[in-house]
């Protein structure tokens, strides 16, 4: 049995040993993309399917059909114990993992970037958090011009306006869902209630990564990447206490306290006025009808955040959330659909009609 290599200290040596030494052109050479071992998460669980030493190699246009000829007939059969042809998902066969492109053509087929131009509302708004994560992680071994780290360091974060709203409607969907705890208990839906709160666990895990400026992973590795954030030994211990309560009152008790926390951390920010952060009843909001659920008071970050907008059309747009918010954006939807350009194609519309805001 091989002893386990990290898919990112694997990589690195197989370019270092072996790749570079076919490469005769400028060119950048990292590992990104799909998989575990970009997120510097795999163990040697994951080696059990396609997985092995791999890499992207970007050269010109001019120079991608020599660069393939050579590292075709010059890679060896193993590295470091791995195989190095091993089975693709993408195309069903048995093929070494060097993907010799253009950064321009890997950028328009994986994140649909098409050109130098700065990315609109409507493309981060679309983007999924977990393409961005893809290529902003894992590692750059080489990179001669430099374009690569630049484009990485361009889309490492959104721009300020894109991330105003997205704390917005994060806001927005925290304080819709926190009084329906209350109401499900006061009607004798246990089950519910506990659900809810469940909801609201992973809505405000999801803060925590918007308010620290970092792309959230898919399920498998949400709770991991949770736990590495600067807000997790305190935040975190409250969230299990929520999951593990045994009645309503504890729950919402330590729903509170979690919250309370995110809003100070929000004011810790320093991107709007503070906030201190109040727990009181519900205001339903029609009728002046007032229930006795205590509830933060969400609603004042959600028009704090669109308050600091700079863009007039982002500020008046809806706080629905961008892709990740708005959707369960799971790898069928964001890899094998049409939707994520669909949604593209729905912001747009938005931000351009009055009839899609407030």
């Amino acid at each position: 049995m091989n002893l386990f290599i990290p898919g990112l200290k694997l990589s690195q040596l197989f370019y270092q040993e072996v790749v570079s030494k076919l490469i005769q052109c400028p060119h950048a050479a990292a590992l990104i993309g799909e998989g575990s071992e970009v997120l510097g998460y795999d163990q040697p669980r994951s080696t059990d399917h396609s997985w092995g030493p791999r890499l992207h190699i970007f050269v010109s246009r001019a120079e991608v059909e020599m660069v393939s000829m050579r590292v075709d007939s010059g890679l060896p059969d193993s590295f470091k114990g791995y195989p190095v042809r091993f089975f693709s998902w993408q195309n069903g066969t048995i093929q070494h993992h060097v993907h010799v492109t253009t950064l321009e053509d890997w950028l328009a087929s994986q994140l649909r970037i098409h050109g130098p131009d700065p990315l609109t509302p409507q493309q981060w708004l679309s983007l999924p958090q977990q393409h961005l994560l893809q290529f902003t992680a894992g590692a750059v071994f080489h990179d001669d011009a430099g374009e690569l780290t630049r484009m990485r360091e361009r889309l490492a974060w959104y721009p300020q306006d894109i991330w105003l709203w997205m704390l917005a409607s994060q806001w927005h969907l925290i304080g819709n869902m926190q009084p329906l705890i209350g109401r499900t208990a006061e009607a004798g839906d246990f089950r519910g209630s506990a659900l809810i709160a469940c909801t609201l666990v992973r809505r405000m895990m999801e803060m925590c990564f918007l308010q620290e400026r970092t792309y959230w992973p898919y399920p498998k590795w949400f709770g991991t990447a949770f736990s590495r954030l600067a807000a997790a030994p305190k935040v975190g211990p409250v969230l299990d206490g929520i999951l593990a309560a045994a009645d309503t009152e504890t729950r919402g008790q330590a729903v509170n306290q979690a919250l309370i926390q995110l809003a100070e951390r929000h004011n810790a920010l320093g991107i709007t006025p503070e906030i201190a952060p109040q727990i009181g009843d519900f205001q339903v909001g029609i009728n002046g009808a007032v229930r006795p659920y205590p509830v933060l008071n969400a609603g004042i970050y959600v028009e704090a955040c669109r308050k600091a907008i700079a863009d007039s059309a982002m500020a008046r747009l809806v706080p629905t959330g961008a892709i990740d918010q708005l959707t369960h954006a799971d790898d069928a939807l964001i890899n094998f659909t049409s939707w994520p350009e669909r949604l593209n194609d729905g912001y747009a519309q938005e931000l351009n009609s009055p009839a899609g805001s407030e």
